[in-house]
Formats: C-alpha cells, sequence, structure tokens
C-alpha cells in the first residue's frame, strides 16, 4: 500500500507530455502463448464465482430454516464477492485476447472506487459475522432478542457507507495527480502501488492517506474479530463435554477459514515495499485475494455447514422428485 516509492527511470516506449487519458494494464504475463490459456483458466473461476456465490444466495433466500442473522450476513457476503470479482474480472479476460490492453483514465479511477469500497466492505461484513458468531455462542439466550432485525440491517449498512466514502476520499486524491509520463500500469488492473509509480506528482498525501487508512481499517476490522474469537474460544473451553466443544467450534469453523484466506492474501499483497520487484511477487497474491478467495467462499460455507448441506439436500430431492414425476407423467401418456 503506501510506502515511499522510489521512482526508477525506465524505458517505456509511450509517452504523453499532456495527462493522461488512458493506461496499458500489462497484465499477469507479456508471454502472448500463455494468454488463451489464462482466459480459459479465469473465465472458469469467474463462472464458478458466480454460480457458487448466486446459488448460495438464492438457497438462503428460499430456505425457511437458514432466515437467521449468521445467513443474512453470509448472503451480504456472497454479493461482495460478486462484485468484487466483477469489478476486474471482464477487463482482464478482454485484455487476455485483445493486443492493446487499455483502459481509460475514467475507467481507471472507477476501478479504485469500486476496489477499495468493496474491499473496505468485505473487511467489516466479516467482522460483523465474527460480532454475530459471538452472540450465538457467548450469549445464546439473548441471540434472537439482541440479534435483532434493525441491529443486523445496520452492521450491514455500515460497511458499506464507510467503504464508500474512504473509496471516494482515496479516488478523489488520485484524480489531483499528474500523469504526465509514461502510462504502463506493471498490474493486471488499476491499483495503486504500481499507479502511483507512474505520477510525475508529489504522491505523499496521497501515501500518507494510504497508509492511515490501510492501518486503521485493516487493523481495527481484525481487532473486532480477534477479541470476538478471544471471547468464543473461552467459553468453548469451559463446555465439559467435547460434543459441545465440537458443535461450538463447527459453526465458527467456516468463518475462520474464510477470514484466515482473505487476511493472509491482504497481508502479503500489502506489507511489502512498493518496488517493481514486489509488484510482479504482488500479482499472485492479488489472484488468491480477488479471484481464488470470492470463488472459495461459497463452498467453505457450504461443505462444512450442516444447515446449508440440509438445504442443498432437501433442494435435490425436490427436483429429483419432481422429474421423477414427470417421467411417469411422460410414460403413462
Amino acid at each position: 500500500m503506501p510506502w515511499r516509492i522510489k521512482k526508477k527511470k525506465q524505458n517505456f516506449k509511450i509517452y504523453s507530455m499532456a495527462r493522461a487519458t488512458e493506461f496499458i494494464l500489462l497484465g499477469l504475463t507479456s508471454q502472448q502463448e500463455l494468454q488463451p490459456i489464462l482466459f480459459v483458466v479465469f473465465l472458469l473461476i469467474y463462472i464458478i464465482t458466480l454460480t457458487g456465490n448466486f446459488g448460495l444466495i438464492a438457497l438462503i433466500r428460499f430456505t425457511p430454516r437458514l432466515q437467521t442473522p449468521m445467513y443474512f450476513f453470509l448472503t451480504h457476503l456472497a454479493c461482495v464477492d460478486i462484485f468484487y470479482s466483477t469489478n476486474v474480472s471482464p477487463q482482464m479476460l478482454v485484455n487476455f485476447l485483445s493486443e492493446k490492453k487499455t483502459i481509460s483514465y475514467t475507467g481507471c479511477l472507477a476501478q479504485c472506487f469500486v476496489f477499495v469500497t468493496l474491499l473496505l466492505t468485505e473487511y467489516y461484513m466479516l467482522g460483523a459475522m465474527a460480532y454475530d458468531r459471538y452472540m450465538a455462542i457467548c450469549h445464546p439466550l439473548h441471540y434472537n432478542s439482541r440479534m435483532s432485525r434493525p441491529l443486523c440491517i445496520c452492521l450491514v449498512t455500515f460497511p458499506y457507507l464507510w467503504g464508500s466514502m474512504v473509496g471516494t476520499m482515496q479516488v478523489i486524491l488520485t484524480s489531483r495527480l499528474s500523469f504526465c509520463g509514461p502510462n504502463i500500469i506493471n498490474h493486471f488492473y488499476c491499483a495503486d502501488p504500481p499507479l502511483l509509480m507512474l505520477t510525475c506528482s508529489d504522491t505523499y498525501i496521497k501515501q500518507t492517506a494510504l497508509f492511515v487508512s490501510a492501518g486503521i481499517n485493516l487493523t481495527g476490522s481484525l481487532l473486532i474479530i480477534l477479541i470476538s474469537y478471544v471471547f468464543i474460544f473461552i467459553t468453548i473451553m469451559r463446555i465439559h463435554s467435547s460434543e459441545g466443544q465440537c458443535k461450538a467450534f463447527s459453526t465458527c469453523g467456516s468463518h475462520l477459514t474464510a477470514v484466515t484466506m482473505f487476511y493472509g492474501s491482504l497481508f502479503c499483497m500489502y506489507l511489502r515495499p512498493a518496488n517493481e520487484q514486489s509488484v510482479e511477487q504482488g500479482k499472485i497474491v492479488a489472484v488468491v485475494c480477488i479471484f481464488v478467495s470470492p470463488m472459495l467462499n461459497p463452498f467453505i460455507y457450504s461443505l462444512r455447514n450442516k444447515d446449508v448441506k440440509q438445504a442443498l439436500r432437501i433442494v435435490f430431492t425436490r427436483k429429483l422428485g419432481t422429474v421423477e414425476k414427470m417421467s411417469i407423467l411422460t410414460v403413462s401418456q
């Protein structure tokens, strides 16, 4: 994220003495023979992401027993993952098959805004889900009364509003920078570190804002999660039966897995100096954060959750029953 960026002289062929109107994205690799293969791979990842998250949303929406605060938050997390991946995937897929891998200046700012907004939204959405697990395990008798519908709506509204506000602030600061030199971004989307390496303006204010934002939001959301789980583990350790402990752990196992994967990739992506070598390494980590995590989240919450698995079995049983009835009617006719 925000470090003192050392600008190195590089032999770029494309320069503009006026303000840049578009940027060229170098993408994951410059090897042309790999572009079609990468297109197929990331197209499959995107399709799986959309199918998994939309399927999870539909399952929760139409299953009465899943109408609880936990699944209310999970629905919004799935929505965030869909838009998070969609913000980058279509542009990236087009660039795999295009010789001119460009993005407009306005499009670049829009992508930065959506990325920051959804990133912070996911921070605090995971925090809200951790608080929900804390209430369910540590205060089960008061869970339904305290986790009321209005409170749940407030807990999901705050991440969207806060993310939008910070995203707007960051984009305004970026728009005040001048890009009058090279316009080649060494990344597959408009990310701040490689973008700031291209500006001919003083980046001190922008870098400071990034540093403060990263520090407050990453630390703040992670503290909410850690404090919630400290109390959860203390409560679980007080349960005498091993069966009760396993049942309590199982209710938060999926969330812990998703948090570990998401925050692990974020720390690897941002806690590194912003130089050319780190940008190259950061591309791989960004793939995990932007593509792999949203793709796996629906499966993490489905495969490790008894309620979701039971709801899936009911849906498939009904579908099979409907198919059998239609087959019998067809044969009888």
